[in-house]
């Protein structure tokens, strides 16, 4: 864990969010600057920069950011019209928090770019 990453402070219970869901390897919360109706952050609990950075044990956390990603929208409702899910990785690809994390936008009809 990262001490001064304000993702794993949310993960170690130690920064308030809203959590909506957490198992051995992620946690999901909403994200404070919503650009859809939905708009949650789905993080490994495990401090990850980047994609980049991520390394072959991760596999197993990496693929359940994708089924947390499919049981929440199930949980919010917009499993059968559809999201959006984005993972930035590094300065020019829009990453501004360095810990993998997953944007799992919906609840409206999205456009490009969404915001």
């Amino acid at each position: 864990m990262n001490h001064t990453c304000i993702f794993c402070k949310i993960v170690a219970g130690e920064a308030r969010a809203e959590i909506i869901y957490r198992d051995e390897f992620v946690t999901a919360f909403r994200d404070t600057q919503p650009v859809a109706p939905t708009h949650v952050l789905i993080v490994p609990n495990r401090h990850i920069e980047s994609l980049n950075q991520a390394e072959a044990a991760d596999a197993a956390a990496l693929g359940n950011l994708f089924m947390a990603a499919q049981k929440i929208a199930a949980a919010e409702n917009i499993q059968q019209g559809g999201y959006r899910l984005i993972v930035n990785t590094g300065p020019d690809g829009g990453q501004t928090v360095f810990h993998l994390h997953m944007h799992l936008v919906g609840g409206r009809r999205m456009k490009y770019p969404i915001g």
